[in-house]
């Protein structure tokens, strides 16, 4: 596996953990860090060691605070548009990824970083745990998919209501919203919760959580027909060895031993 700079990886029971290793800037997402997360997460797609990942971030204070201030300053109309496309490209990459992701977000996760969290398959926070798109009070919009994700995890009303007025979203309402499905009371249970979700989703078949990944993912995309999609994967699904493997252990009345083939 590659070395990083702003991140640390490891690889243990199947689960990749990234963390994101900049404490003493909040973890912010500078361009570097964005490149060095695209690279992890390509691991991700192709490590067959690799069965899921958490995402995380160093520190106590902030899962992620932000994108990177000082680099946006610097920006014109096309460098940041370009920078726009280039965050969406990464954290569409995440969504699609065809293994389970988790962000475990103790601290702050606002603009980049409650984007990057909403791109990941699930959300296990820290009751401690802060939420926000507050990048009107910069005179920005989210940029990398926040606008999109936001709104079609908590509703129309209240993410304009939040991305308009910059308001920080607690732990208790970010669960309440269906922006967060699970939260825990320390940063180990978090870490813990994670690891025990990701185990129990291990156990299932891999290719069929791969086209649930995919064809949920279909909802928000208007160029594709998501039943359709669901049709073709369902039978995707009975094509493979899994699948037999899934119904002969339900008949005999015993636990499946997937090999995602």
């Amino acid at each position: 596996m590659p070395e990083f700079i702003n991140l640390q990886t490891t690889l243990e029971d199947g689960i990749f953990t990234i963390t994101i290793n900049r404490e003493s800037k909040l973890n912010a997402l500078n361009l570097a860090t964005l490149q060095e997360l695209d690279e992890a997460v390509n691991q991700v797609y192709h490590n067959n060691e690799i069965k899921g990942c958490i995402l995380t971030g160093a520190g106590t204070k902030a899962f992620v605070a932000g994108a990177d201030i000082s680099e946006i300053a610097r920006q014109d109309r096309a460098s940041a548009q370009k920078m726009a496309e280039e965050g969406q490209r990464i954290f569409q990459s995440l969504e699609n990824c065809p293994k389970p992701i988790i962000a475990a977000i103790n601290g702050f996760a606002l603009g980049g970083g409650c984007e990057l969290a909403m791109a990941c398959h699930l959300r296990v926070a820290t009751t401690s745990a802060k939420f926000g798109q507050p990048e009107v009070n910069l005179g920005l919009i989210p940029g990398y998919g926040g606008t999109q994700r936001l709104t079609r995890l908590i509703g129309r009303s209240r993410a304009l209501e939040y991305m308009m007025t910059g308001d920080i979203i607690t732990a208790d309402q970010a669960h309440g919203f269906g922006l967060v499905n699970h939260l825990s009371d320390s940063p180990d249970a978090m870490m813990n919760r994670c690891r025990e979700l990701l185990h129990k989703i291990f156990s299932k078949a891999p290719i069929a959580i791969g086209h649930v990944i995919e064809s949920v993912n279909a909802v928000s995309d208007s160029s594709q027909d998501g039943y359709q999609l669901e049709a073709e994967n369902f039978g995707h699904c009975c094509a493979t060895d899994d699948f037999k493997e899934g119904t002969s252990a339900f008949l005999e009345k015993r636990s499946p031993k997937f090999q995602g083939k």
